[in-house]
């Protein structure tokens, strides 16, 4: 590697050379806790997922961590794919300057997941004239507690193919900050990834201490209509294009459909868009 440039901040480059004292290992705290208030923005690099009470870290937040201790991420891929999945496991190693390895992580991600798996047909003639093997129904909870059901068909796995990989790196990136840099009392990860019905029972055995006016707006789930179903497969498919072009359509579209879409939708296409192949670095604020 090239000459490493002079560090300041130790707590993370000195592991394996000595152990730490009791006020580096604040400094280290301090300095995350001030990169979080003074640089990062709710949203593009942490954010409460809806139904929880935990900041999860994102991509975007991951990046600035590694800036933050001068850090190099350095991802390898293991194609798991087998009979058409796309599925990818990728573990990223984190070194300093000097090349010396101070951690890692590990993130998978699959087309059998749920959210790339299955997406909403394009138009009712589009459900109908799928074989029956390649579609679904899918029930949810609305507000009120109203069920409401999903008309859904199975997506071409070289469709989302890029997005799964993509996918699985970031998942091993944010991993790898948090256990080489010790974030995880500051932030979580695993909750953005979880279905929303894993979200709510989650959500639901931590309602003690969430007030009975949040949990209302936690619950709520615009109504599933032909005009709503439409606006959200536009954004999917704008978000294939990135955060950027997501930003940019979520503006024009307006605010009556933004309301309509709803706060649990507009977080998976985020990760639709976050995940898309993208310029290295970009990170645009969705504000619901």
């Amino acid at each position: 590697m090239s000459n490493p440039q002079p560090m300041t901040q130790l707590a993370v480059t000195n592991y394996g050379e000595r152990s730490l004292t009791a006020a580096e290992i604040r400094a280290q705290v301090n300095l995350i806790q001030d990169v979080m208030r003074s640089v990062m923005i709710e949203g593009t690099h942490f954010g409460v997922i809806p139904g929880t009470q935990t900041h999860s870290l994102y991509k975007a937040g991951a990046e600035k961590l590694l800036s933050t201790f001068r850090l190099a991420a350095i991802p390898e891929v293991e194609d798991l794919g087998q009979r058409g999945e796309a599925h990818y496991r990728v573990v990223v190693k984190v070194y300093t300057p000097a090349g010396t390895l101070v951690g890692a992580g590990i993130g998978e991600c699959s087309s059998q997941e749920d959210k790339y798996a299955w997406r909403r047909p394009v138009c009712p003639e589009e459900f109908e004239l799928t074989p029956e093997d390649r579609r679904r129904i899918k029930f949810a909870k609305g507000q009120g507690g109203k069920v409401y059901k999903n008309e859904q068909v199975r997506t071409n796995p070289a469709d989302v193919r890029n997005t799964v990989l993509k996918m699985a790196k970031k998942r091993a990136l944010v991993d790898a900050v948090l256990t080489v840099t010790a974030a995880s009392d500051c932030f979580t990860q695993d909750i953005e990834d979880l279905p929303d019905e894993l979200r709510e029972e989650i959500a639901e055995a931590a309602g003690r201490t969430v007030s009975p006016g949040a949990r209302a707006v936690q619950s709520t789930q615009p109504e599933d209509t032909p005009e709503r179903r439409a606006t959200i497969n536009e954004l999917e498919h704008i978000a294939q294009a990135g955060p950027a072009a997501l930003a940019k359509k979520w503006e024009a579209i307006g605010k009556d459909k933004r309301a309509m879409v709803g706060v649990a939708e507009l977080t998976r296409i985020k990760a639709i868009a976050e995940a898309a192949n993208v310029i290295e670095g970009e990170a645009v604020e969705v504000q619901a």
